[in-house]
């Protein structure tokens, strides 16, 4: 068996790694908001621009749309900067960004009933950039510019199941994650962590866990 994480909500957490380059950002430009708003603000616009890809026109980069969301960010609030050279900073501190607590502890326990991977919404560099990234197998982690398709589109779940065989689980945490997977008819264990909700309108999924380490039961149960 072979099980997939979305690596920025599942394994990383990404609001308060991003936040903190926002506040210092702010900090020193003095501007009115903190360092979650402005993340908030920059992944929402992030997380929409991703869906509405049309990648029939040619592959658009995550490091693209995120670029343009942060610019749409800047021009709604009304603040000047160089939306590119801060876009760069943001991406360069991902290394820094926390796991979730239960991650060190728990990949490794799930490690030794199932061979581990990612499958994110982003570029290969970006990817290989994060805390997480040591704790799978390199041959595993599986990125939009690698599959050519971005979340929740069923394109990205159907070609990794291509790549990695039938026997593939995924883990995720946000609504989008969780909806676009189960759609695509992967079998999915949602993880349950801060900030993120099941889409009301979509598929429930029948297996959810509150830490990584309970991966391991569950695995088992979906096996029998």
């Amino acid at each position: 068996m072979i099980v997939t994480f979305d690596l920025f909500s599942a394994l990383t957490d990404s609001r308060r790694g991003g936040s903190a380059v926002f506040a210092r950002i702010a900090t020193e430009r003095g501007w009115p908001f903190t360092g979650a708003e402005l993340y908030d603000q920059w992944d929402r616009r992030n997380k929409r621009a991703q869906q509405r890809v049309d990648t029939t026109a040619g592959w658009t980069t995550f490091r693209e749309i995120s670029l343009h969301a942060l610019a749409d960010t800047y021009t709604a609030l009304g603040l000047t900067a160089d939306a590119d050279a801060d876009i760069t900073r943001v991406q360069d501190g991902v290394g820094d960004w926390p796991l979730w607590p239960d991650v060190p502890g728990g990949l490794p326990a799930v490690a030794e009933h199932a061979r581990l991977g990612i499958l994110s919404n982003v570029d290969d560099d970006l990817a290989a950039a994060t805390l997480a990234y040591p704790l799978v197998e390199p041959g595993l982690v599986l990125t939009s510019q690698q599959l050519g398709a971005y979340k929740p589109d069923p394109a990205i779940y159907l070609r990794a199941r291509d790549l990695l065989g039938d026997d593939l689980v995924h883990v995720a945490a946000s609504a989008r994650d969780v909806r676009g997977a189960l759609e695509a008819g992967i079998p999915t264990v949602r993880i349950v962590r801060p900030g993120h909700q099941l889409d009301p309108h979509g598929p429930a999924p029948a297996v959810s866990i509150h830490a990584v380490s309970e991966l391991v039961s569950a695995l088992a149960t979906m096996r029998r």
